[in-house]
This record gives structure tokens, C-alpha cells and sequence, in this order.
């Protein structure tokens, strides 16, 4: 899940949080490899995101912890964070 904030305009940087909480992964070394993968994604991507504060929430326990799967699942969140969104109509 991904939450995020414009940034004030003065910034144009994105910045990036992560939570895993032990509920969802027991084991520290678990909740560190989401983490870890999340932030090298991040800072790969940088370049080309928004200036958003952003928080990246485990909303759900993964099923396998591949790196890789993991890699896919974020950049798809980070792809609809770039797409403009439809206005809605009042």
C-alpha cells in the first residue's frame, strides 16, 4: 500500500518511508529484506518521481519473499503514482 503527500513547491525531491509491521513478517530478517528491496527501487527510480513524501505500508503478508517480486509489486505502485489521475466530475 502507498500513501503519499505533495511536497511544498520548494521541494521537488520525493522522499520515501517504509513499515513492515511484525505483525505480518515475525522474523527481523524478513521485514528487512521488504524494506531493503523497497529502498533500492526507490533510489533507482528517483529521478523520475514526483516531489511526493511517500510512505510504503506491508498491507497484506506476501506470500513468497522473492527480491524480485518484490521489486515488481512496488514499481507497479509507483507507476500509478506517476499515471494523472481522472478529475472526478462534482
Amino acid at each position: 500500500m502507498l500513501h503519499y503527500q505533495p511536497r511544498p513547491e520548494a521541494h521537488v525531491e520525493a522522499r520515501l518511508g517504509v513499515v513492515v509491521a511484525k505483525k505480518l513478517l515475525k522474523r527481523a530478517v524478513d521485514r528487512n529484506r521488504v524494506k531493503r528491496v523497497v529502498r533500492e527501487q526507490f533510489r533507482l527510480h528517483r529521478g523520475n518521481l514526483p516531489g511526493v513524501d511517500m510512505v510504503v505500508r506491508l498491507a497484506s503478508k506476501p506470500g513468497r519473499l522473492d527480491g524480485a517480486d518484490l521489486a515488481i509489486d512496488f514499481l507497479a505502485l509507483l507507476d500509478k503514482l506517476q499515471r494523472p489521475r481522472p478529475k472526478r466530475e462534482v
